[in-house]
Protein backbone atom coordinates (compact mmCIF):
# COMPACT_ATOMS: atom_id res chain seq x y z
CA UNK A 1 0.00 0.00 0.00
CA UNK A 2 1.19 3.82 -1.10
CA UNK A 3 0.47 5.61 2.26
CA UNK A 4 0.49 9.30 2.29
CA UNK A 5 1.01 10.75 5.85
CA UNK A 6 -0.44 14.64 5.17
CA UNK A 7 0.87 17.01 8.28
CA UNK A 8 1.85 20.67 8.49
CA UNK A 9 5.35 21.33 7.76
CA UNK A 10 5.53 24.18 9.49
CA UNK A 11 4.47 22.58 12.81
CA UNK A 12 6.28 19.67 12.59
CA UNK A 13 7.02 17.57 16.10
CA UNK A 14 8.17 14.04 17.60
CA UNK A 15 4.55 13.27 17.13
CA UNK A 16 4.80 12.63 13.53
CA UNK A 17 8.10 11.41 13.35
CA UNK A 18 7.17 8.13 15.67
CA UNK A 19 3.73 7.98 13.73
CA UNK A 20 5.65 7.66 10.50
CA UNK A 21 8.56 5.23 11.86
CA UNK A 22 5.96 3.52 13.47
CA UNK A 23 4.05 2.97 10.25
CA UNK A 24 6.90 2.48 8.15
CA UNK A 25 7.36 -0.86 10.48
CA UNK A 26 4.05 -2.02 9.01
CA UNK A 27 5.06 -4.70 6.23
CA UNK A 28 2.70 -3.73 3.60
CA UNK A 29 2.66 -0.28 3.57
CA UNK A 30 5.55 2.12 1.63
CA UNK A 31 5.00 6.03 3.02
CA UNK A 32 5.38 9.50 1.54
CA UNK A 33 4.99 12.85 3.42
CA UNK A 34 3.05 15.74 2.53
CA UNK A 35 4.65 18.64 4.65
CA UNK A 36 2.96 21.80 2.65
CA UNK A 37 2.12 24.06 5.81
CA UNK A 38 -1.40 24.58 6.35
CA UNK A 39 -3.50 26.41 8.59
CA UNK A 40 -4.79 26.56 11.58
CA UNK A 41 -1.75 25.50 13.78
CA UNK A 42 -0.73 25.84 17.41
CA UNK A 43 -0.65 29.65 18.54
CA UNK A 44 3.33 30.70 19.86
CA UNK A 45 1.74 31.22 23.00
CA UNK A 46 1.29 27.48 23.68
CA UNK A 47 4.72 26.67 23.22
CA UNK A 48 5.36 29.60 25.60
CA UNK A 49 2.70 27.79 28.00
CA UNK A 50 4.69 24.46 27.18
CA UNK A 51 7.89 25.42 28.16
CA UNK A 52 6.91 26.80 31.01
CA UNK A 53 4.70 24.17 32.55
CA UNK A 54 8.11 21.67 31.66
CA UNK A 55 10.00 23.65 34.01
CA UNK A 56 7.26 24.09 36.73
CA UNK A 57 6.78 20.54 36.85
CA UNK A 58 10.27 19.31 36.03
CA UNK A 59 8.94 17.51 32.80
CA UNK A 60 11.60 16.99 30.10
CA UNK A 61 12.22 18.87 27.10
CA UNK A 62 11.41 15.97 24.89
CA UNK A 63 8.59 14.83 24.15
CA UNK A 64 5.95 14.19 21.41
CA UNK A 65 5.51 17.98 21.21
CA UNK A 66 8.65 18.55 20.86
CA UNK A 67 9.18 20.95 17.83
CA UNK A 68 11.62 19.20 15.15
CA UNK A 69 13.04 20.59 12.37
CA UNK A 70 12.09 19.90 8.68
CA UNK A 71 15.19 17.89 7.90
CA UNK A 72 13.76 15.61 10.05
CA UNK A 73 11.78 14.43 7.24
CA UNK A 74 14.57 13.54 5.13
CA UNK A 75 14.53 9.49 5.54
CA UNK A 76 10.86 9.63 3.77
CA UNK A 77 9.72 10.84 0.49
CA UNK A 78 8.38 14.28 0.31
CA UNK A 79 5.26 14.02 -2.47
CA UNK A 80 1.76 15.41 -2.89
CA UNK A 81 -0.94 12.68 -2.50
CA UNK A 82 -1.98 12.50 -5.69
CA UNK A 83 -0.39 8.82 -6.41
CA UNK A 84 -1.35 7.42 -2.99
CA UNK A 85 -3.72 4.26 -2.41
CA UNK A 86 -4.74 6.02 1.64
CA UNK A 87 -3.84 9.64 2.60
CA UNK A 88 -4.01 10.28 6.07
CA UNK A 89 -5.36 13.75 6.47
CA UNK A 90 -3.58 15.09 10.29
CA UNK A 91 -4.66 18.64 8.66
CA UNK A 92 -8.25 18.47 7.59
CA UNK A 93 -7.84 20.30 4.46
CA UNK A 94 -7.11 17.27 1.47
CA UNK A 95 -10.03 17.29 -1.33
CA UNK A 96 -9.28 14.06 -3.12
CA UNK A 97 -12.82 12.93 -5.04
CA UNK A 98 -13.19 9.03 -5.09
CA UNK A 99 -10.08 8.68 -3.95
CA UNK A 100 -9.61 7.26 0.45
CA UNK A 101 -8.84 9.72 2.67
CA UNK A 102 -8.64 9.08 6.09
CA UNK A 103 -9.64 12.03 7.81
CA UNK A 104 -8.30 12.32 11.82
CA UNK A 105 -10.44 14.83 13.75
CA UNK A 106 -10.91 15.68 17.67
CA UNK A 107 -14.37 16.13 18.34
CA UNK A 108 -15.33 16.62 14.31
CA UNK A 109 -12.36 19.18 13.93
CA UNK A 110 -8.79 18.35 12.30
CA UNK A 111 -5.49 19.05 13.50
CA UNK A 112 -3.67 19.12 16.66
CA UNK A 113 -4.52 22.95 17.23
CA UNK A 114 -7.85 21.21 18.02
CA UNK A 115 -6.32 18.76 19.96
CA UNK A 116 -4.82 21.05 22.58
CA UNK A 117 -7.70 23.59 22.80
CA UNK A 118 -10.16 20.46 23.97
CA UNK A 119 -7.46 19.72 26.22
CA UNK A 120 -7.27 23.67 27.47
CA UNK A 121 -10.97 23.55 27.76
CA UNK A 122 -10.97 20.16 29.99
CA UNK A 123 -12.69 18.10 27.85
CA UNK A 124 -12.44 14.29 27.08
CA UNK A 125 -11.45 14.48 23.37
CA UNK A 126 -13.04 12.02 21.38
CA UNK A 127 -10.37 11.05 18.00
CA UNK A 128 -12.18 9.54 15.39
CA UNK A 129 -10.51 8.27 11.92
CA UNK A 130 -12.95 8.87 9.61
CA UNK A 131 -13.85 7.52 5.68
CA UNK A 132 -16.83 9.63 3.76
CA UNK A 133 -18.25 9.92 6.94
CA UNK A 134 -17.91 6.38 8.05
CA UNK A 135 -15.98 5.89 11.37
CA UNK A 136 -13.11 3.85 10.96
CA UNK A 137 -11.61 3.89 14.31
CA UNK A 138 -12.37 5.76 18.13
CA UNK A 139 -11.23 6.22 21.38
CA UNK A 140 -11.91 8.65 24.19
CA UNK A 141 -8.21 9.64 24.91
CA UNK A 142 -6.99 10.24 28.40
CA UNK A 143 -4.57 11.10 30.60
CA UNK A 144 -3.40 11.08 34.26
CA UNK A 145 -2.01 14.55 34.02
CA UNK A 146 -5.30 16.61 34.04
CA UNK A 147 -4.29 20.46 34.59
CA UNK A 148 -1.00 20.22 32.83
CA UNK A 149 -1.46 21.21 29.01
CA UNK A 150 1.94 19.81 27.67
CA UNK A 151 2.07 16.73 29.34
CA UNK A 152 -1.51 16.02 28.68
CA UNK A 153 -1.49 16.59 24.93
CA UNK A 154 1.97 14.43 24.55
CA UNK A 155 -0.12 11.68 26.09
CA UNK A 156 -2.98 12.06 23.62
CA UNK A 157 -0.78 12.21 20.41
CA UNK A 158 0.53 9.14 21.55
CA UNK A 159 -3.08 7.29 21.68
CA UNK A 160 -3.77 9.12 18.68
CA UNK A 161 -0.45 7.66 16.90
CA UNK A 162 -2.13 3.84 18.79
CA UNK A 163 -5.34 3.98 16.73
CA UNK A 164 -3.92 5.21 13.19
CA UNK A 165 -1.60 2.19 13.31
CA UNK A 166 -4.13 -0.19 14.84
CA UNK A 167 -6.60 1.21 11.78
CA UNK A 168 -3.48 0.62 8.55
CA UNK A 169 -2.60 -2.43 10.39
CA UNK A 170 -6.84 -3.60 9.53
CA UNK A 171 -7.11 -4.11 13.69
CA UNK A 172 -8.95 -1.00 14.63
CA UNK A 173 -10.57 -0.96 17.71
CA UNK A 174 -14.42 -1.83 17.81
CA UNK A 175 -16.99 1.18 18.16
CA UNK A 176 -16.70 2.87 21.69
CA UNK A 177 -18.97 1.68 24.22
CA UNK A 178 -22.15 3.89 25.44
CA UNK A 179 -21.83 5.13 28.28
CA UNK A 180 -24.92 4.97 30.83
CA UNK A 181 -25.57 8.89 30.98
CA UNK A 182 -26.76 11.52 28.79
CA UNK A 183 -24.03 11.70 25.28
CA UNK A 184 -21.77 14.89 26.06
CA UNK A 185 -20.21 15.10 22.29
CA UNK A 186 -17.33 17.07 22.33
CA UNK A 187 -18.37 21.06 21.48
CA UNK A 188 -15.11 22.43 19.85
CA UNK A 189 -13.69 25.43 21.54
CA UNK A 190 -11.59 28.05 20.21
CA UNK A 191 -7.99 28.28 20.66
CA UNK A 192 -7.55 30.60 24.00
CA UNK A 193 -5.64 33.96 22.65
CA UNK A 194 -1.93 34.74 23.13
CA UNK A 195 -3.09 36.80 26.63
CA UNK A 196 -5.71 33.69 27.74
CA UNK A 197 -3.14 31.33 27.54
CA UNK A 198 0.00 33.94 29.39
CA UNK A 199 -3.36 34.29 32.51
CA UNK A 200 -3.11 29.97 32.35
CA UNK A 201 0.39 29.80 32.24
CA UNK A 202 0.32 32.25 35.42
CA UNK A 203 -2.44 30.38 36.81
CA UNK A 204 -0.53 27.33 36.41
CA UNK A 205 2.60 28.46 38.51
CA UNK A 206 0.21 29.59 41.06
CA UNK A 207 -1.20 26.32 41.15
CA UNK A 208 1.94 24.48 41.18
CA UNK A 209 3.09 26.85 44.25
CA UNK A 210 -0.30 25.70 46.03
CA UNK A 211 0.15 21.84 45.26
CA UNK A 212 3.84 22.15 46.92
CA UNK A 213 2.11 23.54 49.55
CA UNK A 214 0.07 20.80 49.69
CA UNK A 215 2.63 18.25 49.66
CA UNK A 216 3.95 19.95 52.83
CA UNK A 217 0.97 19.30 54.74
CA UNK A 218 -0.60 16.66 53.27
CA UNK A 219 0.35 12.88 52.38
CA UNK A 220 -1.06 12.88 48.55
CA UNK A 221 -1.89 10.84 46.85
CA UNK A 222 -3.53 8.70 49.81
CA UNK A 223 -6.03 6.00 49.21
CA UNK A 224 -8.64 4.50 51.99
CA UNK A 225 -10.25 0.70 52.15
CA UNK A 226 -14.11 0.87 52.58
CA UNK A 227 -16.10 -2.82 53.39
CA UNK A 228 -19.43 -3.88 54.39
CA UNK A 229 -21.44 -7.29 54.44
CA UNK A 230 -23.50 -7.74 51.49
CA UNK A 231 -26.27 -9.88 52.98
CA UNK A 232 -26.32 -11.36 49.68
CA UNK A 233 -26.64 -8.43 47.18
CA UNK A 234 -23.59 -6.90 46.02
CA UNK A 235 -22.85 -3.82 44.04
CA UNK A 236 -23.38 -6.16 40.77
CA UNK A 237 -26.93 -5.80 42.00
CA UNK A 238 -27.44 -2.83 43.70
CA UNK A 239 -25.58 -0.31 40.93
CA UNK A 240 -25.52 2.09 43.91
CA UNK A 241 -23.66 2.68 47.23
CA UNK A 242 -25.79 0.60 49.90
CA UNK A 243 -27.73 2.88 52.05
CA UNK A 244 -25.62 2.05 55.14
CA UNK A 245 -22.60 3.45 53.43
CA UNK A 246 -19.19 1.68 54.24
CA UNK A 247 -16.62 1.30 57.05
CA UNK A 248 -13.25 2.31 56.70
CA UNK A 249 -9.58 -0.14 57.24
CA UNK A 250 -8.23 1.93 59.62
CA UNK A 251 -4.16 3.01 58.30
CA UNK A 252 -1.85 4.86 60.54
CA UNK A 253 -1.51 7.90 58.34
CA UNK A 254 2.55 7.05 57.38
CA UNK A 255 1.01 4.56 54.93
CA UNK A 256 -1.93 3.62 53.17
CA UNK A 257 -4.18 0.94 51.77
CA UNK A 258 -5.83 0.23 48.16
CA UNK A 259 -6.68 -1.88 45.93
CA UNK A 260 -8.57 -4.34 47.85
CA UNK A 261 -8.53 -8.15 46.60
CA UNK A 262 -10.35 -10.28 49.37
CA UNK A 263 -9.94 -14.35 48.67
CA UNK A 264 -12.39 -16.71 50.60
CA UNK A 265 -9.71 -20.10 51.62
CA UNK A 266 -9.98 -22.42 53.97
CA UNK A 267 -13.32 -21.02 55.16
CA UNK A 268 -11.65 -17.53 55.85
CA UNK A 269 -12.18 -14.38 54.36
CA UNK A 270 -7.85 -12.71 53.88
CA UNK A 271 -8.04 -9.43 52.34
CA UNK A 272 -4.74 -8.92 50.35
CA UNK A 273 -3.85 -4.92 49.54
CA UNK A 274 -1.70 -2.62 48.06
CA UNK A 275 0.45 -1.19 51.43
CA UNK A 276 1.79 2.32 50.00
CA UNK A 277 4.67 3.62 52.54
CA UNK A 278 4.70 7.36 52.43
CA UNK A 279 8.62 7.82 53.90
CA UNK A 280 9.73 5.10 50.84
CA UNK A 281 7.62 6.30 48.40
CA UNK A 282 6.57 2.76 46.94
CA UNK A 283 3.87 -0.40 47.88
CA UNK A 284 4.46 -3.63 49.06
CA UNK A 285 1.47 -6.20 49.22
CA UNK A 286 -0.20 -6.80 52.80
CA UNK A 287 -2.57 -8.69 53.76
CA UNK A 288 -4.86 -9.42 56.70
CA UNK A 289 -7.65 -11.62 57.97
CA UNK A 290 -11.23 -10.64 58.11
CA UNK A 291 -14.42 -11.38 59.58
CA UNK A 292 -17.82 -10.22 60.06
CA UNK A 293 -17.44 -7.43 62.37
CA UNK A 294 -13.97 -6.71 60.51
CA UNK A 295 -10.36 -6.83 60.20
CA UNK A 296 -8.81 -9.29 62.52
CA UNK A 297 -5.84 -7.57 63.39
CA UNK A 298 -4.04 -5.00 60.91
CA UNK A 299 -2.71 -6.07 57.39
CA UNK A 300 1.12 -7.31 57.73
CA UNK A 301 3.70 -7.42 54.81
CA UNK A 302 3.29 -10.43 52.83
CA UNK A 303 5.43 -9.46 49.72
CA UNK A 304 8.25 -6.94 49.35
CA UNK A 305 10.26 -6.32 46.40
CA UNK A 306 12.81 -3.73 45.55
CA UNK A 307 9.83 -2.10 43.19
CA UNK A 308 6.14 -0.96 43.58
CA UNK A 309 3.61 -3.40 43.76
CA UNK A 310 0.11 -3.29 43.47
CA UNK A 311 -2.98 -4.87 42.51
CA UNK A 312 -2.91 -8.32 43.95
CA UNK A 313 -4.92 -10.00 41.88
CA UNK A 314 -5.56 -13.65 43.92
CA UNK A 315 -7.42 -16.36 43.25
CA UNK A 316 -7.52 -20.04 43.61
CA UNK A 317 -6.69 -22.89 41.63
CA UNK A 318 -5.70 -26.59 41.79
CA UNK A 319 -5.77 -26.26 45.63
CA UNK A 320 -3.37 -23.78 46.16
CA UNK A 321 -3.44 -19.79 46.17
CA UNK A 322 -1.96 -17.26 43.24
CA UNK A 323 -1.10 -14.05 42.69
CA UNK A 324 -0.48 -11.75 40.16
CA UNK A 325 0.56 -7.92 41.56
CA UNK A 326 1.00 -5.37 39.09
CA UNK A 327 4.77 -5.44 38.78
CA UNK A 328 5.05 -2.42 35.93
CA UNK A 329 7.56 -0.47 38.02
CA UNK A 330 9.46 -3.79 36.89
CA UNK A 331 8.30 -3.79 33.20
CA UNK A 332 6.82 -7.28 33.59
CA UNK A 333 3.33 -9.23 34.64
CA UNK A 334 4.37 -12.20 37.10
CA UNK A 335 2.65 -15.20 38.86
CA UNK A 336 3.31 -15.80 42.04
CA UNK A 337 2.28 -19.15 44.46
CA UNK A 338 1.71 -19.24 48.07
CA UNK A 339 3.61 -21.80 50.57
CA UNK A 340 2.41 -20.30 53.69
CA UNK A 341 -0.32 -18.75 52.96
CA UNK A 342 -1.34 -15.96 53.08
CA UNK A 343 2.38 -15.27 53.03
CA UNK A 344 5.31 -17.43 51.26
CA UNK A 345 4.87 -16.08 48.57
CA UNK A 346 7.46 -17.39 45.50
CA UNK A 347 7.49 -16.38 41.83
CA UNK A 348 6.71 -19.19 39.58
CA UNK A 349 6.35 -17.35 36.62
CA UNK A 350 7.06 -14.38 34.21
CA UNK A 351 3.54 -13.72 32.40
CA UNK A 352 4.50 -10.96 30.19
CA UNK A 353 8.11 -9.07 30.09
CA UNK A 354 9.20 -6.04 28.73
CA UNK A 355 5.98 -4.01 28.75
CA UNK A 356 3.96 -1.56 31.21
CA UNK A 357 0.87 -3.14 31.65
CA UNK A 358 -1.32 -1.69 34.71
CA UNK A 359 -3.85 -3.73 36.60
CA UNK A 360 -3.39 -7.80 34.90
CA UNK A 361 -7.46 -9.11 35.62
CA UNK A 362 -7.50 -12.80 34.79
CA UNK A 363 -10.80 -14.81 34.09
CA UNK A 364 -11.76 -18.12 32.60
CA UNK A 365 -13.84 -17.99 29.46
CA UNK A 366 -14.68 -19.81 26.61
CA UNK A 367 -12.48 -23.17 27.32
CA UNK A 368 -9.09 -20.26 27.55
CA UNK A 369 -8.07 -18.31 29.99
CA UNK A 370 -8.29 -14.11 29.17
CA UNK A 371 -5.92 -11.26 30.64
CA UNK A 372 -7.12 -7.92 30.71
CA UNK A 373 -4.50 -5.06 31.31
CA UNK A 374 -4.11 -1.75 30.39
CA UNK A 375 -0.68 -0.76 28.42
CA UNK A 376 1.37 2.54 27.93
CA UNK A 377 1.25 1.63 23.70
CA UNK A 378 4.08 3.57 22.76
CA UNK A 379 4.10 6.15 25.79
CA UNK A 380 1.01 8.29 26.82
CA UNK A 381 -1.54 7.54 29.58
CA UNK A 382 -0.98 4.27 31.48
CA UNK A 383 -5.44 3.69 31.84
CA UNK A 384 -7.13 4.52 27.92
CA UNK A 385 -5.29 1.41 25.95
CA UNK A 386 -6.56 -2.22 26.67
CA UNK A 387 -4.88 -5.11 26.19
CA UNK A 388 -5.74 -8.69 26.41
CA UNK A 389 -3.86 -11.93 25.95
CA UNK A 390 -5.21 -15.64 25.95
CA UNK A 391 -3.97 -18.81 27.23
CA UNK A 392 -4.76 -22.50 27.61
CA UNK A 393 -3.34 -22.21 31.47
CA UNK A 394 -3.18 -19.15 33.69
CA UNK A 395 0.72 -20.49 33.65
CA UNK A 396 0.64 -19.33 30.20
CA UNK A 397 2.04 -19.58 27.58
CA UNK A 398 0.22 -15.89 26.79
CA UNK A 399 -0.71 -14.73 23.19
CA UNK A 400 -1.14 -11.51 22.55
CA UNK A 401 -4.46 -10.60 20.81
CA UNK A 402 -3.94 -10.02 17.07
CA UNK A 403 -6.37 -6.85 17.65
CA UNK A 404 -4.43 -4.92 20.30
CA UNK A 405 -5.11 -2.60 21.88
CA UNK A 406 -8.78 -3.82 22.00
CA UNK A 407 -10.02 -0.96 23.15
CA UNK A 408 -9.48 2.70 23.24
CA UNK A 409 -11.11 4.90 25.86
CA UNK A 410 -10.21 6.66 29.36
CA UNK A 411 -13.75 6.21 30.33
CA UNK A 412 -14.08 2.17 30.81
CA UNK A 413 -10.48 0.27 29.62
CA UNK A 414 -8.69 0.05 32.65
CA UNK A 415 -9.41 -2.87 34.90
CA UNK A 416 -11.06 -2.11 38.54
CA UNK A 417 -11.44 -5.87 40.16
CA UNK A 418 -12.00 -9.65 39.26
CA UNK A 419 -14.39 -10.12 36.19
CA UNK A 420 -17.20 -12.19 37.52
CA UNK A 421 -19.77 -14.09 36.41
CA UNK A 422 -23.88 -13.69 36.77
CA UNK A 423 -25.70 -16.28 34.64
CA UNK A 424 -24.32 -16.32 31.15
CA UNK A 425 -23.19 -12.75 31.80
CA UNK A 426 -19.71 -11.79 32.75
CA UNK A 427 -19.39 -8.06 34.36
CA UNK A 428 -16.05 -6.65 34.30
CA UNK A 429 -15.44 -3.50 36.91
CA UNK A 430 -13.86 -0.74 35.16
CA UNK A 431 -12.09 2.30 35.97
CA UNK A 432 -13.77 5.76 34.70
CA UNK A 433 -10.20 7.98 34.91
CA UNK A 434 -12.02 11.04 32.80
CA UNK A 435 -12.10 13.34 35.94
CA UNK A 436 -8.47 12.28 37.11
CA UNK A 437 -7.09 8.84 37.75
CA UNK A 438 -9.61 6.56 39.46
CA UNK A 439 -12.07 9.13 39.84
CA UNK A 440 -15.24 6.49 39.41
CA UNK A 441 -15.81 2.93 38.94
CA UNK A 442 -17.86 1.49 36.15
CA UNK A 443 -19.84 -1.84 35.55
CA UNK A 444 -19.74 -3.25 31.55
CA UNK A 445 -21.24 -6.32 30.61
CA UNK A 446 -18.73 -8.18 28.18
CA UNK A 447 -20.92 -8.68 25.42
CA UNK A 448 -18.25 -10.47 22.74
CA UNK A 449 -14.89 -11.85 24.21
CA UNK A 450 -13.10 -14.17 21.99
CA UNK A 451 -9.95 -14.21 19.48
CA UNK A 452 -12.11 -12.42 17.03
CA UNK A 453 -12.60 -9.20 19.63
CA UNK A 454 -14.01 -7.82 22.96
CA UNK A 455 -16.91 -5.74 23.44
CA UNK A 456 -18.25 -4.07 26.45
CA UNK A 457 -21.34 -2.19 27.27
CA UNK A 458 -20.81 0.05 30.27
CA UNK A 459 -24.44 -0.28 32.02
CA UNK A 460 -23.44 1.34 35.32
CA UNK A 461 -21.05 4.27 36.49
CA UNK A 462 -20.96 4.19 40.31
CA UNK A 463 -18.95 8.04 41.68
CA UNK A 464 -18.81 9.20 45.25
CA UNK A 465 -20.99 11.30 47.18
CA UNK A 466 -22.32 11.12 50.69
CA UNK A 467 -22.13 7.57 50.80
CA UNK A 468 -18.37 7.25 50.47
CA UNK A 469 -16.35 10.33 50.72
CA UNK A 470 -13.26 11.63 49.44
CA UNK A 471 -12.98 12.27 45.47
CA UNK A 472 -12.02 9.01 44.31
CA UNK A 473 -13.71 5.21 43.56
CA UNK A 474 -11.51 2.76 41.68
CA UNK A 475 -11.70 -0.93 42.56
CA UNK A 476 -14.66 -3.31 43.30
CA UNK A 477 -13.89 -6.82 44.50
CA UNK A 478 -16.02 -9.37 46.95
CA UNK A 479 -15.16 -12.96 48.90
CA UNK A 480 -17.45 -14.56 51.24
CA UNK A 481 -20.14 -12.43 51.56
CA UNK A 482 -17.59 -9.41 52.37
CA UNK A 483 -17.60 -6.51 49.49
CA UNK A 484 -14.41 -4.10 49.21
CA UNK A 485 -13.92 -0.83 47.82
CA UNK A 486 -10.80 1.43 47.99
CA UNK A 487 -11.14 5.71 47.23
CA UNK A 488 -9.17 8.75 48.19
CA UNK A 489 -8.96 10.20 51.24
CA UNK A 490 -6.90 13.36 53.35
CA UNK A 491 -4.05 12.36 54.99
CA UNK A 492 -2.52 15.34 56.92
CA UNK A 493 1.10 15.04 57.90
CA UNK A 494 1.03 16.47 61.49
CA UNK A 495 -1.29 13.81 62.58
CA UNK A 496 0.87 10.91 61.71
CA UNK A 497 1.08 7.92 64.17
CA UNK A 498 4.13 5.74 64.44
CA UNK A 499 4.08 3.33 61.63
CA UNK A 500 2.78 0.05 62.55
CA UNK A 501 5.64 -1.92 60.62
CA UNK A 502 8.32 -1.04 58.30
Amino acid sequence: MQLNLRLDGECLRAFHLVLLQRLAELAHVEISVDARPAQGGIPRGAEALFQLERAIHGLPAKGLAERVPLSALAPYRTQPPASADLVLDLCGDVQREGARVWRIAYGGAAGEAALLALVLDGQTPLARIEENGSVIAEGRLGTEYGGVAVASFQDMLARTASLIVAAVAGTAPAALPALPEPAQANVQPPMPSTASLGVRGAKALARRIVQKIYHLCYNAPHWQVGWRETKGRDLFELRAHPAEGWKLLPDDGSRFYADPFPILYQGQVTLFVEDYIHRLGRAIISAVPFGPAGPLGRPEPVLDLPYHLSYPFVFERDGEVWMVPESCANGTVDLYRATAFPGGWVKEATLLSDIVASDATLVEHGGRWWMFATVRDGGGAFSDALHLWSAPDFRGPWTPHPKNPVLVDIASARPAGRVVKRGDALLRPVQDCRRSYGAALGIARIAHLDLNGMEQVVESILTPGTLWGGRKLHTLNEAGGLEFIDGSAIAPRWKQKRPLHA
